[in-house]
């Protein structure tokens, strides 16, 4: 396909996870994806995660779409304009934009992740309003302008949720629920430039990081789902012409793939991820 036939995505934080994923999916589609995030080869993960953006974008041509990798720190003002400045130049237009970059989980022991909110550092707050709450909203921000020009687009940020359950870590859970939250701001004031704005809730996914944390202490993985799952409802999403209908919304992965007739890579459809006593 000719490069400037192809649409144009921007997927945060894809070197690994539900972002490396989405970016992968994209690229069967045919899509020109731009691959973002901290780590690359000249600077990989500081806690030795695998993943980097050259990958993810070499996976994505491979796939059959056109990966493009770009350096970006999505909590840095100059780094993200650099980005848009770029993407403007090359393509002149952006069609979906996910923001899946997030920092909340860096150098976080996980058998602290649930100690109450007291005894919790202020650190975690700073990771997860810098690199979370704040890369989505920067990013969405900076491409906003785009958006709202060319009239037509799809902005999709990506968080955790159990149906309004509380998370189990008080910085965690009001860092998802402010993402949330701006997702409705988002949608209402894009929707009369025809932009839609969704935030979409996986399950419990089987990252790289998750693996890790698994051969390290074992635990139960039977209702996981791979970061796939996640990336085929985001490919569903940009199909569908009637998306505005559903913006400011969040959706779930699990419904989704009722909706749209997707599945996992097993060819199961696992349900919305719940915990007992969550809302039906």
């Amino acid at each position: 396909m000719e490069a400037h036939l192809r649409k144009v995505a921007v997927v945060t934080g894809s070197s690994r996870g539900g972002g490396k994923a989405i970016a992968i999916e994209m690229g069967r589609a045919g899509w020109t994806v731009y691959v973002t995030g901290r780590s690359s080869k000249q600077r990989p993960n500081e806690e030795g995660v695998p993943g980097t953006i050259e990958e993810t974008a070499e996976e994505v041509t491979r796939s059959g779409g056109l990966g493009k990798c770009v350096q970006c720190d999505h909590s840095k003002t100059a780094d993200v304009d650099r980005l848009v400045t770029q993407v403007k130049a090359e393509q002149g237009r952006i069609d979906l934009l996910v923001n899946n970059a997030w920092g909340g989980y860096e150098h976080h022991d996980v058998l602290q992740f649930n100690q109450p909110f007291w005894l919790q550092t202020v650190g975690r707050w700073d990771a997860m309003f810098n690199r979370g709450v704040f890369a989505t909203i920067l990013t969405s921000s900076k491409f906003g302008h785009m958006f709202f020009s060319q009239k037509n687009g799809i902005i999709v940020n990506t968080v955790a949720w159990l149906q309004g359950n509380y998370l189990g870590n008080l910085y965690y859970d009001t860092a998802k629920s402010a993402i949330i939250r701006s997702t409705v701001g988002m949608a209402s004031e894009l929707r009369k430039a025809g932009v839609a704005v969704v935030a979409i809730a996986p399950g419990f996914m089987r990252t790289e990081r998750v693996l890790a944390a698994h051969k390290e202490r074992p635990f139960d993985l039977s209702k996981t789902e791979s970061p796939t799952y996640l990336a085929r409802a985001v490919r569903a999403i940009s199909q569908d012409t009637n998306i505005i209908d559903s913006s400011g919304r969040l959706l779930y992965v699990g419904d989704l793939a009722r909706r749209y007739g997707f599945t996992d890579e097993d060819g199961t459809q696992p349900p919305s991820f719940k915990t007992p006593g969550s809302e039906a």
